[in-house]
């Protein structure tokens, strides 16, 4: 199960105990990870009490989060230190100038966000490296070392065309065929993770190396088990899709009982397309 930005005019944030409510009655229908995303999840003040409440649900195997790292460095040792287990941290480039224009942040905090989360004991620590055509698309290998010297996994990511506009997705798509054909000539051993669209893993001297191509295909879809909850509470079958959403957060607010809640999840896995539709 994953967390996901608000969905549009939405007006109303999840509590701490809804958060967790909700997480506990999906645990209970069968789902043991979870992780948090956003949006940049850190920017919420209670985010501590989030992974706290969530890791002592009797159930939970692995609590992950996603996070742009920014704000890292003063909260890893104490999210480790409250179960959450790993984080991917997104990282497009090392080059300071073009990071501040992609981001608006500071490179700089995102870096003592990665050396302060490995330290702090998270494993793994995975870098998400969006490849943009003309913007990072040279800067695979500095990434590469980065990732060896850091012992953290760099995860090459391919711009697929939500969210975004058909001029900037044709503007700065780039496809990662090249960049596996590299690592396949010096890879040691090299892993394909069945039902994660077949994506292959190299290992590499000392670092290991992800490449995630588009999710949106039949393979991906047919294999796919997440749910994601809006910030909002609305459960979320598919993040290619808006136009199925469950609201579960006013029935939570209203009084639902838990079995109640567990038919709006229930309902949820139903909306799954296409391999999911009940005739």
């Amino acid at each position: 199960m994953e967390g996901e930005e608000c969905t549009e005019n939405s007006t109303s944030e999840m509590t701490v105990d809804e958060i967790v409510r909700i997480v506990r009655i999906a645990v209970e229908l069968g789902i043991s990870k979870v992780k948090l995303t956003g949006g940049e999840p850190l920017l919420r003040k209670d985010i501590i009490e989030i992974v706290k409440g969530i890791s002592t649900i009797n159930g939970v195997k692995d609590l992950s989060m996603t996070t742009n790292g920014t704000m890292l460095a003063s909260l890893a040792e104490e999210l480790y230190a409250k179960g959450l287990n790993r984080v991917n941290i997104n990282l497009p480039t090392l080059d300071e100038e073009i990071y501040g224009k992609l981001t608006g942040n500071r490179l700089d905090d995102v870096l003592e966000g990665i050396k302060t989360a490995v330290s702090a004991g998270f494993h793994p620590v995975k870098l998400n490296m969006l490849i943009l055509k003309n913007i990072n698309e040279d800067a695979v290998s500095g990434m590469i070392d980065f990732a060896r010297e850091t012992g953290t996994i760099l995860q090459l990511i391919e711009l697929e065309p939500i969210n975004v506009t058909g001029t900037y997705y044709s503007t700065y798509y780039k496809p990662l065929d090249e960049y596996e054909e590299h690592l396949r000539q010096k890879a040691l051993k090299i892993k394909t993770r069945e039902f994660m669209q077949n994506r292959h893993i190299y290992y590499l001297p000392n670092v290991t190396v992800e490449v995630v191509h588009p999710t949106e295909n039949t393979d991906f879809c047919m294999h796919c088990t997440r749910l994601r909850v809006t910030s909002d509470g609305k459960l979320k079958p598919c993040l290619m899709r808006n136009d199925n959403l469950i609201d579960i957060l006013t029935p939570l607010r209203n009084g639902a009982k838990d079995k109640e809640l567990k038919n709006l999840f229930k309902e949820a896995n139903k909306r799954r397309q296409p391999y999911h539709k009940k005739s």
